[in-house]
């Protein structure tokens, strides 16, 4: 055996495991962190060991399969495919208890907490987990404690991360218990158990620029907002903009806009206001720039999601409400957003 094979043996083992719709950005910013560190053996592993088609069709080479994983310390299961609908298949279900029975830590990343649950493996627990699969996960199993908006949550040996840089999260929380916090911040996600996430205004204080601008859209969602006119707000050209955005943020001016219009929006509805009223109070401007919206993020209009969530028990929620895409799936025009 060659040196480089005696290290990685010596090495603790992280498996990721994939399906096909798996995030290309969430397999590179749960690996390079740590692979980069040269503490840990990192592997990708599917179900059945084939390789598997990225959520952009991109197709991504696998290690091995789950079963051929070998010895594991730490098992993290990302989203994809399936995970969404709760519905993950034999061969999948079968991969994700194989390797949470023996690796000594488990985690699950933003979607990758569903395939957890619908495996069985999240009764009692405590996890966190976006506000669109929350309704599922307690459909799936009741018992499970779901923390709303939190960005990472451990309980014991086990790890879920939710939000738009879940994978990262989880790659510094990683570091964090293993070598501590130190070395952890130079990864630049390092978040306490049970932190609050706002994908509108998490990383803003890097930049001053970006922090005043958020702070601005935040406070008054309904103003006309294009990328020319922030840009001027804060001397910049649209381009060097929006490159502090995606630096800031991991999203353009233009989708940051929109995002805090749909919170907002969705916000008004949760609390009884009317459709009609909720798209101009939250700057939509248009029925149907709303209806638009919440048909990408959540797959239904405003008025139907108004209806079936605040009038259904959970159970009967998750059911109802279709998949929900994330919003590194929208294609919302960079240039300007609907006043």
């Amino acid at each position: 055996m060659d040196r480089s094979s005696l290290v990685a043996d010596e090495l603790p083992r992280i498996a990721l495991l994939v399906v096909d719709g798996v995030s290309l950005l969430d397999i590179a910013s749960a690996i390079e962190p740590l692979a980069e560190r040269g503490s840990y053996d990192v592997v990708v592993c599917s179900p059945d060991g084939e390789d598997v088609t990225t959520r952009s069709g991109l197709p991504f080479h696998v290690s091995s399969s789950a079963h051929g994983a070998g010895r594991v310390d730490t098992a993290v299961v990302l989203g994809g495919g399936p995970a969404l609908d709760g519905n993950p298949t034999a061969a999948h279900a079968s991969a994700v208890r194989h390797m949470a029975g023996r690796a000594r830590r488990l985690a699950g990343v933003d979607s990758g907490t569903i395939v957890l649950s619908a495996a069985g493996l999240l009764r009692g627990r405590r996890v966190t987990a976006r506000q669109e699969h929350v309704c599922l996960l307690r459909n799936l199993q009741p018992s499970t404690e779901v923390l709303l908006g939190t960005r990472v949550a451990t309980d014991g040996n086990l790890i879920t991360t939710a939000g738009e840089d879940a994978a990262k999260v989880l790659a510094a929380t990683l570091v964090a218990q293993d070598q501590g916090e130190e070395h952890a911040r130079a990864l630049g996600a390092v978040a306490q158990d049970g932190e609050q996430h706002d994908p509108r205004t998490m990383h803003a204080v890097v930049n001053p620029m970006v922090r005043r601008l958020t702070q601005q859209i935040v406070a008054d969602p309904t103003a006309p907002y294009s990328l020319a006119d922030l840009a001027a707000e804060v001397a910049v050209s649209p381009r060097h903009l929006s490159r502090l955005f995606r630096e800031a943020l991991h999203t353009t001016p233009a989708k940051f806009v929109e995002q805090v219009r749909f919170d907002t929006a969705r916000s008004l509805l949760d609390g009884g206001m009317s459709v009609t009223d909720s798209a101009f109070m939250s700057g939509f401007g248009s029925l149907e720039a709303q209806r638009r919206a919440f048909v990408s993020r959540l797959g239904v209009s405003p008025r139907v999601y108004q209806r079936r969530v605040r009038c259904s028990p959970p159970a009967e929620a998750s059911r109802l409400l279709p998949p929900p895409c994330s919003s590194r799936d929208l294609a919302v025009p960079d240039m300007a957003v609907p006043g």
